[in-house]
C-alpha cells in the first residue's frame, strides 16, 4: 500500500490488493496522517515529487510528501522555471521512455526540468506513443486511432520483425513502438536468436556508455 500509492490509482490499487476503494481511501488517511511538514524543500523532496507528478492528484501527492497542498502547487509552479539545455543523458532517457505513456507531454517537461519542444522531440526520436487507458482517463475517450495496418506495411512487419529493432521498425512504418510490438504479438512474429543477443548487448553497452545523446 505505502509503495504503490500515489503511482496508481486508487481502483487499481483496490483491485491489486481485493479491498473496496472506500479501504484503499480510509486506509491511506491513516498511514499518512502525520501532521504536514512546511519549511524549505530537500532536493529528495523534490526529486519524490517529479516522481508522483502527474500520475496522481495534487492531494494525494500532498498527502504522500506529508506537505500542505498549496505548497505542493507552489513548488510545482516553481519548476516551471526551471528548464535546462544541453543533451538527454542515457539515464533521462531511460527514464523518459518508462514514464511518457502515463504523463502529459506538459508534466513530462516539468519532470525533466525540458522545454515543451525538447520533450516532443524525444517522444518522435523515440516514436512513443500515450496508452491508450492513459488518453481514455485524460479525456474520456480513446486515443487518436493510427492507420489500419495494409497489406504491404504487414508484410515489411513480416520480413524485417525477426531481425530488425524495434526502433527501426517504427521508423520505417511511421508507427509507434508499441504498435508495432503488439501487431508483431498479434502475428505471432519472434526475433531471432542472433538478434536477442544483439539487443542484450546493446542493453548492457547502454548501462555503461558515459556518452549522451541531444
Amino acid at each position: 500500500m505505502r509503495e504503490l500509492y500515489g503511482l496508481r490509482d486508487e481502483q487499481a490499487i483496490a483491485k491489486e490488493l481485493n479491498r473496496p476503494v472506500a479501504s484503499v481511501r480510509k486506509m491511506a488517511e491513516e498511514i499518512f496522517q502525520a501532521a504536514p511538514r512546511t519549511g524549505p524543500w530537500s532536493a529528495q523532496e523534490i526529486q519524490e515529487l517529479k516522481r508522483y507528478l502527474g500520475g496522481t492528484t495534487l492531494e494525494i501527492i500532498a498527502r504522500k510528501l506529508g506537505r500542505p497542498a498549496e505548497e505542493v502547487g507552489q513548488q510545482i509552479e516553481q519548476l516551471r522555471s526551471f528548464q535546462q539545455s544541453g543533451r538527454w543523458t542515457q539515464e533521462e532517457i531511460a527514464e523518459f521512455k518508462r514514464l511518457y505513456g502515463t504523463r502529459t507531454d506538459d508534466d513530462m517537461a516539468l519532470i525533466f526540468g525540458r522545454t515543451l519542444d525538447s520533450v516532443k522531440r524525444l517522444g518522435a526520436r523515440y516514436c512513443l506513443a500515450k496508452d491508450k487507458a492513459f488518453v481514455r482517463r485524460l479525456t474520456g475517450s480513446a486515443a487518436t486511432r493510427m492507420p489500419r495496418w495494409d497489406k504491404e506495411a504487414i508484410g515489411m512487419l513480416v520480413e524485417l520483425y525477426p531481425k530488425t529493432a524495434n526502433l527501426d521498425l517504427a521508423q520505417k512504418l511511421n508507427r509507434s513502438v508499441k504498435s508495432v510490438v503488439s501487431k508483431a504479438h498479434n502475428l505471432g512474429l519472434k526475433k531471432e536468436i542472433e538478434r536477442l543477443r544483439e539487443m542484450g548487448r546493446e542493453n548492457v553497452g547502454m548501462r555503461y556508455r558515459k556518452t549522451t545523446i541531444a
